[in-house]
């Protein structure tokens, strides 16, 4: 299996350790069995104890004396404990990505540093109730007033324990009197370590909720599968509203009644108290969550909870996939269209791939749900092509239908005199529904004040000076740059043509706010973007907020329309609707349609019927045309077709070569060397792109180009990464290569 003389060998797998490595010699009689994360058996340290290792690396290089290099004594047993699993996954992501085994394992390993654990004590009687009646009656007599306190409380329950920090803080003892009362053998102080539990949970259990036939039918196939020892990747195309939750629930029933653990990945912005609670009130203690506003030490304590087995299901955005259970049975991914499961850095691995590869890895192997309103492409053309198996659902659970979706010509608002960014009938059913007392959503894509400013005298864009990008007006009178952070004072006149006619074009959700205001003066307003949600529970807030109806209208970005339930929202306004499709990026139909789709799914969700109505400058783009159907079959026909004569994912692969460097002219010539070296080894239907600047090709003074590859076959551009990285890490040996980086995306999900 390989030529390799040596392996470079890491022994402890805990995350701040895996920098350090051990070099070890490969013997003969190993070399066919020995690759990156294989397990092996090694002599360590001065007494040469046996200990288990993984390879993270493969060399010809001796870095020592060759004569001084151990040997590896042998491959360990195969075995599938979690670290294991880990190291193997790591390596999978290694080849499969491009990255380094570094990256790739501090990717897979859980928390990072051990933190301390938490611990709860208690005080209890050593001595006999007699003897204590004794010593209490001593304390009196001796005006020992402390020491009387807590053997009198302790007195009234002979039998049960006090809290440490009751006796401290409700009597009033300090701990030096525990102490030495306890030295005396006239106490007991136990301390129990107990592991941070994210969400205060006091819900009481909900009951089993019914299934529908629809609902249980995916149920009975799923599970007839698993106990048939079929691990499949399921796709659940479920339209808003009609109950995958409780498929995933009762899913998960299943499978931990058979022994088995649950992974639930949600994207963080749909990661809501409101979504959370569902499973909590089914699981109770048995589930837990892992985000980004939990601490170091809370995030610590889940991994432990996981690994110990006090908890079967956890919950949480793409790390959570790492969470080292047993014994994974389930690996449930909703919204899997979300962009958030791909990493923007290295290694980039998209979940989806990565937990199909998991559920081969883990014991008896795990099966894969992905569930969507609105399925990635690449999802539904493999579910379509029989690589995932397809279940529909069609109804929604209230009984309740589809919104009704109007679009909104704002061209033709405009010649018809109405320069408001509101359309007249969005106008008229906003009207209608503050009168009626109900809930109001307004959508955009957008945050801050304005996308642009410029001058309409000779059409200057102000740019920030370190980014490829424009500035954002923000509230203050600052221009941001919402990439480094850059700020300037807004100015009035222009400073290429001198003229005055600079301003900005206003579509953001402050400008919303002010106008819903403007129109409505007694309407009680939020706002939900980047900005307001900044402060650690802020976001849960504002949801609460709205959901307890303490507010009428909800304004907000991409964020609002993820996931939620409002059973009196009646009516969503999706402004600038066609923003998106400006995106230099082959997804951008995809993702406009994703959006309207989601947003117009959180109208009429209870039992009144809802509106939605869609401002456009494109009413006849096919995209806004079969989201305001909700005609998903429709779309994915026009969009595929798309993907099949340009060549784009899902239909063949991509893969984008990432240049960065600091002299625009040193980056363009080495990513052209790049792109040469390819083609050299030109195979068999691969088209290259580029180089190119990228769509941002500036960030923080950093020049960046790509080179883009078109392969039918992943394999083969998985071996040109291998070629490229290295001639890369001969250049790097030879120090030849300074200022420059160089990463690979396979089928980019965000644009570069």
């Amino acid at each position: 299996m390989t030529a390799f003389e040596y392996a470079n060998v890491i022994i402890d797998i805990s995350h701040e350790k895996v920098d350090r490595t051990f070099q070890y010699r490969i013997p003969e009689s190993l070399r066919d069995k020995i690759e990156i994360g294989a397990p092996v058996v090694i002599p360590f340290g001065r007494g040469n104890t046996r200990r288990k290792g993984y390879v993270l690396e493969l060399t010809d290089e001796p870095d020592w004396e060759p004569d001084k290099i151990k040997e590896i004594e042998d491959v360990a047993a195969d075995t599938v404990s979690a670290e294991d699993i880990s190291i193997k996954l790591a390596a999978w992501m290694k080849r499969h990505y491009g990255s380094t085994m570094i990256a790739a394992l501090k990717t897979v390993l859980p928390a990072a540093k051990k933190q301390t654990r938490q611990v709860h004590k208690y005080v209890s009687l050593r001595m006999a109730v007699r003897e204590a009646t004794e010593q209490y009656y001593e304390c009196v007599r001796k005006k020992q007033k402390a020491r009387e306190r807590v053997l009198g409380e302790l007195l009234l329950n002979p039998d049960e324990r006090i809290p440490y920090e009751l006796i401290t803080g409700k009597l009033n003892v300090s701990p030096a009197t525990l102490k030495s009362m306890s030295e005396q053998g006239i106490i007991k102080i136990d301390a129990e370590e107990y592991f941070r539990k994210p969400v205060a949970f006091t819900s009481q259990r909900y009951g089993d909720k019914t299934l529908s036939d629809e609902q249980q039918g995916i149920v009975d196939s799923f599970v007839s599968d698993y106990d048939h020892g079929k691990r499949d990747t399921y796709l659940i195309h479920g339209i808003t509203g009609s109950g995958k939750t409780e498929v995933y629930i009762a899913l998960i029933d299943e499978i931990i009644k058979r022994g088995k653990q649950a992974i639930v990945l949600i994207p963080e912005i749909a990661l809501t108290y409101q979504t959370l609670m569902r499973f909590y009130r089914h699981f109770g203690d048995r589930v837990s969550v892992m985000n980004s506003s939990l601490s170091p030490g809370e995030k610590f304590d889940q991994m432990e909870r996981a690994r110990t087995g006090d908890i079967d299901i956890i919950i949480g955005p793409r790390s959570a996939l790492f969470t080292p259970f047993p014994n994974t049975g389930i690996i449930i991914i909703d919204e899997e269209h979300e962009s958030s499961y791909k990493s923007e850095t290295m290694p980039k691995y998209h979940a989806r791939e990565t937990a199909i590869e998991l559920g081969k890895l883990v014991k008896d192997g795990a099966s894969v749900v992905l569930g969507s309103a609105t399925p990635s492409l690449e999802s539904y053309y493999r579910a379509k092509e029989g690589k995932y198996h397809l279940f529909e659902l069609k109804k929604r659970l209230t009984g309740g239908t589809l919104p009704e979706v109007e679009i909104a010509d704002l061209r033709q608002e405009l010649r018809n005199g109405n320069r408001s960014i509101f359309s007249r009938r969005l106008q008229e059913l906003m009207n209608d529904r503050l009168n009626k007392g109900e809930q109001a959503m307004l959508f955009i894509n957008r945050r801050g004040l304005a996308g642009f400013i410029s001058c309409r005298s000779c059409g200057h864009v102000f740019k920030c000076p370190h980014c490829d990008v424009s500035l954002s007006e923000h509230r203050g009178g600052m221009l941001v740059c919402h990439y480094c952070g850059y700020q300037q004072p807004m100015t009035k006149i222009c400073p290429k043509c001198g003229s005055k006619y600079v301003t900005s074009f206003r579509a953001g959700t402050q400008q919303i706010e002010d106008e819903v205001k403007k129109y409505w003066p007694t309407a009680r307003v939020l706002r939900m973007d980047a900005d307001t949600t900044r402060t650690k529970g802020s976001y849960d807030k504002i949801l609460s907020t709205f959901a307890n109806k303490e507010a009428d209208v909800l304004v907000g970005t991409q964020m609002i329309v993820k996931g939620h339930d409002f059973p009196d929202v009646t009516l969503v306004g999706i402004l600038a609707a066609d923003m998106s499709l400006y995106a230099s990026d082959y997804r951008a139909s995809e993702r406009t349609f994703q959006l309207l789709t989601q947003a117009a799914g959180r109208a009429g969700r209870g039992d009144k019927p809802g509106n939605v109505v869609v401002q456009t400058y494109q009413p006849e783009h096919y995209s806004i045309q079969t989201a305001s159907r909700q005609d998903y079959d429709a779309f994915y026909e026009e969009e595929i077709a798309y993907r099949d004569l340009l060549r784009y994912p899902p239909v063949s692969h991509m893969m984008s070569v990432q240049i960065q460097s600091r002299d625009e002219d040193m980056g363009m010539a080495f990513a052209t060397r790049l792109r040469a070296i390819m083609e050299q080894n030109k195979k068999d239907g691969a088209v290259f792109i580029g180089p190119a600047a990228a769509a941002i090709g500036k960030i923080n003074d950093v020049y960046r180009m790509a080179v883009y590859v078109k392969l039918d076959d992943y394999e083969g551009l998985v071996s040109y990464k291998d070629m490229l990285e290295k001639y890369i890490r001969r250049l790097e040996d030879m120090g030849k290569l300074k200022n420059i980086t160089v990463q690979f995306d396979f089928d980019p999900v965000n644009g570069y």
